[in-house]
């Protein structure tokens, strides 16, 4: 008989969104005819921009036609999207990539649960905590978690609390780490760091050795001119760090699925005798084994994200999400309670009242008022006490949220 990975059996019997998921699903079975309005998933709701459309319409017409059909691409990505991702969101920031280190793939959350498979079981990972269940859970599949303690956090998981008392800004580890996951903006805070502060911790990568792994899926809804986009625009970052990206929140591709990694050829690692190996190779080698590509027409989509017209459209999409998270945060505000990000990000951070725990305040929430958040335990430890919102709802259902909101007798 096979023999299981006996690291997934540690996990926690559902992922965080799925057990949301099954609470507001029972709920709903016994109240049929309660209004829920969903602010829990950070799941786009308006339509793709045209400019997208149209794009992808061209590449459907393209693959009826035997003369510009197109079969098996190239596993890192199309060239023609790879240069307009190279020209906008890095030469435009005075950042140096060469084609040969972007890889082109179906989403920010795989590349970010794939990368792992690079790295020996031995690795120490740190987190910011609260954070996004994927960058812990899918260490713990590679088996670096090592059992959980009383507190329920993971043994050999360095956690960095990222909290109200020191401003969300994470403090460098207290012992050696070797792989470090930033998120900035942040999921689920919804906060940023300056470019000094992110300096910090190039610096302490390039000082000890560790390797950064930057979530930079929500840089498109940065407001404030004194956050970076890209860790890339850090002096040295391109020999400590990988960066990842996403069209899912930026362009609405939630449900396409599209995403890059920016892996530069300076990256390193080392055997366990010392040899240095390059990731940009080994993740290539990776790629070209068990993934075959983001389709044609994908790309295709993505490309015109990257049109004048493209840009124009997503970030009026942007500004519509940025302006629900203004009406979310000022709303819970007036109710008196300490609310975060929504600025930078599209999620709003808040203290529940009287220290009540995530789960029972989410709990009330939904069979209270009718409103779907997440509770911030499920990002951590440190997110106890907390929920996440999200500004990813129709604005007629974000006013909605926040008048029951005020009306509640909590």
């Amino acid at each position: 008989m096979a023999l299981v990975n006996e690291c997934f059996l540690s996990l926690p019997g559902n992922y965080l969104f799925s057990e949301i998921n099954k609470k507001v699903n029972t709920f709903s079975l016994q109240h049929p005819d309660a209004k829920l309005i969903r602010m829990g998933i950070g799941d786009v709701t308006k339509p793709l921009a045209k400019a997208v459309i149209d794009a992808m319409h061209q590449a459907v017409v393209e693959m009826s036609d035997a003369k510009t059909f197109r079969g098996y691409g190239p596993e890192q990505g199309y060239r023609f999207l790879i240069e307009k991702i190279i020209e906008i969101d890095f030469r435009s920031r005075g950042v140096t990539v060469q084609p040969e280190e972007v890889f082109i793939s179906d989403g920010c959350k795989s590349d970010m649960g794939n990368i792992g498979g690079l790295f020996a079981k031995e690795n120490v990972v740190a987190v910011t905590d609260p954070v996004y269940p994927v960058y812990v859970d899918s260490n713990v599949m590679d088996g670096r978690g090592g059992g959980t303690s009383a507190s329920g956090m993971w043994k050999n998981i360095v956690y960095l609390p990222c909290i109200k008392e020191n401003d969300f800004i994470p403090a460098l580890p207290e012992k050696p780490v070797d792989i470090i996951y930033l998120c900035f903006p942040n999921n689920p805070t919804g906060t940023t760091l300056t470019k000094p502060e992110l300096k910090k911790w190039v610096d302490y990568a390039l000082e000890t050795g560790a390797l950064i792994l930057f979530d930079a899926a929500y840089e498109a809804f940065i407001a404030e001119e004194d956050v970076p986009h890209s860790i890339f625009e850090i002096e040295g970052a391109e020999n400590c760090a990988i960066e990842f990206r996403s069209f899912s929140k930026t362009a609405g591709f939630t449900g396409i699925r599209c995403g890059y990694t920016v892996v530069p050829k300076k990256v390193a690692a080392r055997t366990g005798t010392g040899k240095k190996i390059f990731l940009n190779a080994l993740w290539n080698r990776r790629q070209t084994t068990k993934f075959n590509g983001v389709s044609y027409i994908t790309q295709r989509a993505a490309e015109a994200v990257y049109s004048d017209e493209g840009m124009r459209q997503c970030k009026e999409n942007i500004a519509y999400y940025m302006k629900n998270a203004a009406i979310v945060r000022d709303g819970l505000k007036h109710m008196g309670l300490e609310a975060f990000g929504g600025i930078n990000a599209p999620y709003i951070w808040f203290k529940t009242p009287e220290n009540i725990d995530s789960w029972t305040f989410f709990d009330r929430m939904l069979k209270e008022i009718h409103v779907i958040g997440t509770p911030g335990v499920g990002f951590g430890p440190s997110g106890e006490g907390c929920l996440r919102l999200t500004a990813f709802g129709s604005r007629e259902d974000t006013v909605a949220a926040m008048e029951r909101f005020q009306s509640w007798s909590i």
